[in-house]
């Protein structure tokens, strides 16, 4: 079993990045060739663009002064710091603020270098963008009130449902629901903070999206614990990853050496411990021990920098 769990690790870590690798991938350091695509622009312009979320609690979401904060926030930032290492110079970082629906847009449009959220990378996003080794691994679960009687997706006949527009949680209670005597109500929210809040006022009677998303935002809300619950079997596999524009072969490899580099030196598992065993900013805690599947991918990105 452990080692089918290291081999699920292996495929997950290495397979988006493969896909973007090119000539240039025989270089293990991308400042030893012409720089090109982004790591030349951001050599030229002096800056990078970062896309944030603002309630993906804990992985991208604003503190109380109102900075992007988070689990992928730090990864992006250790990104950062390599390209600086890259390009030989410092870099200011630009916050650009997007939404489930606009993430992907960002990317590809040029408002955004590299998307630091809570993103699924799936063959049909893979298409129009480009994804890092898997950061983190989820499912979609059901927030409910914990009076409601609803204990998984079966139980949502006839039910309002607040899903977040643009994401695979939307997509899958659409396919869900025709395998129900009566379909559920789908309230489509702008972000996950305004889908949470359906909920908590008694205007829905579940939210639908990861598991983990869920436990942070009522980790965040004061008496949340108390009225709310997270309940019903993983409906999903959601492998989470950092999304940057497609067709940049140099950039692709670059994001995937830093990551590995980060996995070697423990950088990411501390990062983990920080943001989902220790105290939050806010000093609550989602205290959720690393899968065994993260375990994995984790491993082999360690395992690819030493080899």
């Amino acid at each position: 079993m452990k080692a089918a769990v290291l081999l699920l690790g292996a495929w997950l870590a290495l397979g988006s990045a493969q896909a973007e690798d090119g000539p240039e991938s025989s270089s293990r350091n991308p400042g030893a060739q012409p720089l090109s695509g982004l790591l030349a622009q951001v050599r030229s312009s002096g800056s990078v663009a970062l896309a944030y979320r603002t309630s993906s609690v804990p992985f991208s979401y604003l503190n109380a002064q109102g900075q992007p904060i988070g689990y992928s926030i730090a990864l992006c930032q250790a990104l950062v710091q390599g390209m600086e290492q890259v390009v030989q110079r410092p870099l200011t970082i630009r916050w650009v603020p997007v939404t489930a629906a606009t993430r992907q847009e960002a990317i590809t449009s040029g408002a955004a270098d590299l998307e630091c959220g809570s993103t699924t990378s799936n063959v049909a996003r893979q298409r129009t963008v480009a994804f890092s080794p898997t950061i983190f691994v989820a499912g979609t679960r059901l927030l409910v009130r914990k009076k409601s009687g609803i204990r998984d997706w079966r139980d949502l006949a006839g039910k309002s449902v607040a899903v977040t527009e643009g994401t695979t949680n939307a997509a899958l209670l659409q396919k869900l629901a025709p395998r129900l005597p009566q379909p559920p109500l789908l309230l489509v929210q702008r972000e996950h903070q305004d889908a949470f809040a359906q909920v908590a006022s008694g205007a829905a009677d579940a939210f639908a999206t990861d598991d983990v998303l869920l436990h942070g935002l009522v980790a965040q809300t004061p008496g949340a614990r108390e009225r709310l619950a997270v309940v019903g079997e993983l409906l999903s596999y959601e492998p989470y990853a950092l999304m940057f524009r497609k067709g940049d072969p140099q950039l692709a490899k670059f994001v995937t050496d830093r990551l590995r580099s980060l996995a070697a030196d423990g950088e990411i598992e501390r990062q983990y411990e920080r943001w989902f065993l220790r105290p939050l900013p806010d000093g609550q805690r989602l205290n959720l021990p690393m899968s065994a599947q993260l375990q994995a991918i984790i491993e082999s990105l360690a395992a690819a920098q030493v080899e």
